[in-house]
């Protein structure tokens, strides 16, 4: 297979579907808890609505189609993740060969795109609105160079579609097209492009296609705004200069363990053309590292002008996604030869990314083996069925303190309304039908008493204490030993309505 590589690249895309695959299969046997982002999907799939919060709705939206057919599980929300992640790869693969005559090259860039931290890391552990914005600036390269390269109706509407599904997946998306825009203009022959009566055809498809979520951002501009910037955060008593300094400071270091990777393996593959590769230069070479620049510096404005001191890689992956198909780009424009450059970057890849699934996966496991716990050892599973079983029957409406409980509790109640009184992004129950479940946990303390939040909840609904009966249940972690226990809290009310 490694030796069949490097005479058909195209099985480098078969290679990274089952690496994918071997995600989701990973994941599957793992646990049947969640993480944060994996129970928010979770919980939030009951509602389809133009916006929840502060992040824009299209993986939301996807998520709840795939909940609607199949139900809420584990399943459903790796399966989702992962392919996306492995569109993002196949459509960054076929842009880079509406740029690259060397076959070999599109798939090293495909390749280059699993070394990304963000991607080989991060994603496997928590990550959702991100992956979705992956998918689009994939998604929108590949049309973006049909509309430079081909010049169809059809590649305008696709670029289109591609920008129209990016900023309602993640609102620094948009500074992407702006880029490729500006990276274009001195291309005279390109630049061309821009003024062709079609791209208006892609304008009105974005439009059409961000216009709902656009109205929802014009009634709910804080709310879609301030968890951003709150994230990236800024030092209070800071003067402008220092917080500058930590700002640039901070773009620069988390470009760098963001690009750094990629880097690294293309440096050592083609270790001996380095000099030459460092100083060819393309059309395209130029545009798409201008790209990136552009990207960046955008970045770092919108850092100085709110006074952000934070940067994370995560939040540069929609841009340094493209380094790897620059880098193959400089490999291409240096004339250097790649008969036998497939097979090493695949194998230095593939021991990169299959270890680190593997090492991760394992340490959920083994770690509660000697007392250390995570999200995914919690026995949400468990709770579920000790109390459908202690009670006789499945409720039909379930309080929970938080999207994290919510969401684990609802991949186990397919039939089930699950809310979290007091979420300002989420719909709330008008009417009670019981029976109903309030659960609760204090980091698994055992004995916790119920939430001041859930009490409240209860009784401006018309609850009355007399059915506020707390019980507790103290069940074994996943993956652990029988002696440590976390610690659960709930009521059971048959007939909530007042």
């Amino acid at each position: 297979m490694l030796e069949a590589v490097n005479r058909r690249p195209n099985l480098v895309f078969a290679l990274i579907a089952g690496y994918f695959l071997l995600c989701v299969v990973l994941r599957l046997s793992l646990s049947s808890s969640l993480e944060i982002d994996e129970s928010e999907q979770a919980f939030v799939s009951q509602f389809l609505m133009l916006g929840y919060g502060s992040q824009p709705p299209f993986y939301n939206w996807l998520q709840y189609g795939l909940t609607s057919l199949f139900g809420p599980s584990v399943a459903t929300m790796t399966v989702l993740k992962n392919g996306l992640l492995f569109l993002c790869c196949l459509f960054l693969g076929l842009a880079g060969r509406e740029m690259l005559y060397d076959r070999r090259l599109s798939a090293i860039a495909a390749l280059g795109i699993l070394a990304l931290p963000p991607i080989f890391l991060l994603a496997q552990r928590d990550l959702s609105h991100t992956v979705a914005a992956l998918f689009a600036v994939s998604l929108f390269l590949y049309g973006f160079l049909r509309v430079m390269t081909r010049q169809s109706l059809f590649a305008y509407a696709l670029t289109g579609v591609a920008v129209g599904i990016g900023v309602i997946s993640k609102y620094n998306f948009a500074i992407v097209p702006a880029a490729a825009i500006l990276a274009i203009l001195p291309e005279a022959k390109l630049r061309a492009r821009l003024f062709d009566w079609r791209i208006l055809v892609a304008v009105v498809v974005c439009t059409l296609i961000a216009l709902p979520h656009g109205y929802w951002i014009l009634q709910n501009l804080g709310a879609a705004s301030s968890n951003t910037f709150k994230e990236m955060g800024a030092a209070q008593e800071a003067s402008a200069f220092s917080k500058a300094l930590k700002g640039i400071v901070a773009l620069v270091a988390a470009t760098l363990r963001g690009a750094a990777l990629p880097l690294a393996l293309f440096a050592l593959v083609f270790r001996k053309d380095l000099a030459s590769i460092w100083r060819a230069e393309s059309t395209w070479t130029r545009v798409l590292g201008r790209m990136i620049l552009i990207c960046l510096g955008v970045v770092l404005v919108i850092m100085l002008a709110i006074g952000a001191t934070h940067m994370r890689e995560k939040w540069l992956v929609l841009f340094l996604v493209l380094l790897p198909l620059y880098l193959a780009l400089k490999v291409e424009a240096a004339g250097v030869e790649t008969t036998l450059s497939v097979r090493p970057f695949l194998f230095l890849v593939a021991f990169i990314v299959v270890t680190t699934l593997v090492v991760v996966s394992a340490r959920a496991v083994v770690r509660p083996w000697f007392g250390k716990f995570s999200r995914l050892s919690i026995p949400y599973s468990t709770l579920v069925d000790t109390v459908v079983s202690n009670e006789g029957r499945e409720p039909a409406l379930v309080f929970a303190p938080s999207k994290l409980v919510a969401g684990n509790v609802r991949t186990r109640l397919h039939g089930a309304k699950v809310f979290v009184p007091g979420n300002a992004s989420s719909p709330q129950p008008d009417d009670l039908t019981g029976p109903l479940l309030v659960v609760w946990s204090d980091g698994g303390k055992l004995d916790a008493p119920p939430p001041e939040r859930l009490v409240a909840a209860l009784k401006s609904l018309g609850v009355p204490e007399t059915e506020m009966i707390a019980k507790q249940l103290a069940l074994p972690y996943l993956h652990g030993t029988r002696q440590d226990r976390y610690g659960f809290g709930y009521f059971w009310i048959d007939d909530p309505s007042p």
